[in-house]
């Protein structure tokens, strides 16, 4: 098998270089560094918007469906993120349009969905007292 054929590259094709074809396949499955404060990873903005979703979320009792289907779609963050665009008639009844946006850009990192459930989990159980 030639290298043309190997990296994709051809007349409809693009040329991938193998230092970029790992460096991708490193990402893709890289594990994240617990050592650092996830929520020092993003902004105010998306704190609070975050934090609106999480309360909206709990106003309407959605808590374990949210739950079960943040869990479900962990893996898969910016499928996730496509998820809230695809969903937007459903999430519009929460945030505006341009939230909406930036909730499918803040989804698209790895430590968005964690920071979601714990902040569901937090106002769910003040919730309960």
């Amino acid at each position: 098998m030639t290298k043309s054929r190997l990296y994709g590259m051809g007349k409809e094709g693009y040329y991938m270089t193998p230092q970029t074809f790992w460096s991708k396949l490193r990402y893709a499955f890289s594990i994240e560094d617990d050592s650092e404060d996830i929520q020092r990873r993003f902004s105010d903005e998306e704190i609070r918007l975050l934090d609106k979703v999480a309360d909206g979320i709990v106003k309407r009792r959605l808590s374990s469906p949210a739950l079960i289907f943040l869990e479900s779609v962990r893996p898969l963050n910016f499928l996730s993120s496509q998820a809230i665009v695809f969903l937007q008639p459903i999430v519009g009844l929460i945030i505006s349009k341009k939230e909406i946006d930036l909730l499918a850009k803040i989804l698209e990192k790895r430590e968005s969905i964690p920071l979601l459930i714990e902040l569901i989990e937090k106002k769910e159980e003040a919730v309960k007292c």
